[in-house]
């Protein structure tokens, strides 16, 4: 099955370099591209994609407002964050936002090819350390008076294994590393994953790493 990516970013060269390494993958194929935020909902909505290549910074509409549009619109569209630094303060609120992932834009190819491929099989993207590291850095945001707390009450129905499985997505382990930490089937971690996600309402692990920091499950360090 080919991947329909739409490419949402203001810099031409960027769109464009995106786009032939993109093409020259035998399974991605680029749907479309859009200047500005605003543009890539409306593409969305006309072209239907499996992803979206969001960048951050744009003109009309930032692509936080635009991944939370998108995603509040049409939960197919998974949307994978562009950014030029690793540690830009805006990735946490796009990843609440409901981005399933973020890129650095100096990425290769291969990296470029996997990412889209990891996000449109509605996993959380790159590897768990990555992940890891992204969301213990930007959980310090969650201290701040726009992003309250989530409540004990938001995640009472999770059963204590439950529990502990989200606090080891959120500390970066993959499900096969969760599933050697507590001595059972990875197929059984796979399926306290979808519970979980499915009883907190997440789209995926990222969105699961962002809600148990959010939550206090897990703190910084």
């Amino acid at each position: 099955m080919t991947i329909r990516v739409l490419i949402a970013d203001d810099q031409m060269m960027v769109r464009e370099g995106f786009s032939v390494l993109l093409n020259a993958m035998p399974d991605i194929e680029v749907a479309g591209e859009a200047v500005n935020g605003r543009e890539a909902v409306q593409r969305v909505r006309e072209l239907a994609p499996d992803v979206v290549l969001m960048d951050i910074r744009m003109p009309e509409m930032n692509g936080i407002e635009a991944t939370r549009e998108i995603v509040a619109a049409d939960g197919s569209a998974k949307v994978l964050v562009l950014t030029t630094f690793d540690l830009d303060e805006y990735v946490y609120q796009a990843l609440r936002a409901g981005a399933s992932g973020f890129l650095l834009k100096d990425a290769s190819a291969r990296q470029l090819a996997d990412g889209v491929r990891v996000v449109a099989a509605g996993e959380a993207l790159l590897a768990p350390s990555v992940t890891k590291r992204l969301i213990t850095e930007f959980s310090k945001l969650a201290d701040a008076p726009t992003i309250p707390a989530v409540s004990r009450g938001a995640y009472g129905e999770l059963t204590e294994r439950e529990t502990e499985v989200l606090v080891l997505i959120a500390q970066g382990l993959s499900n096969a590393e969760i599933a050697e930490r507590l001595v059972v089937a990875e197929s059984t971690i796979k399926t306290h994953v979808s519970r979980v996600l499915v009883k907190l309402g997440l789209r995926d692990r990222t969105q699961a790493a962002v809600f148990a920091y959010e939550a206090r499950l897990v703190t910084p360090g």
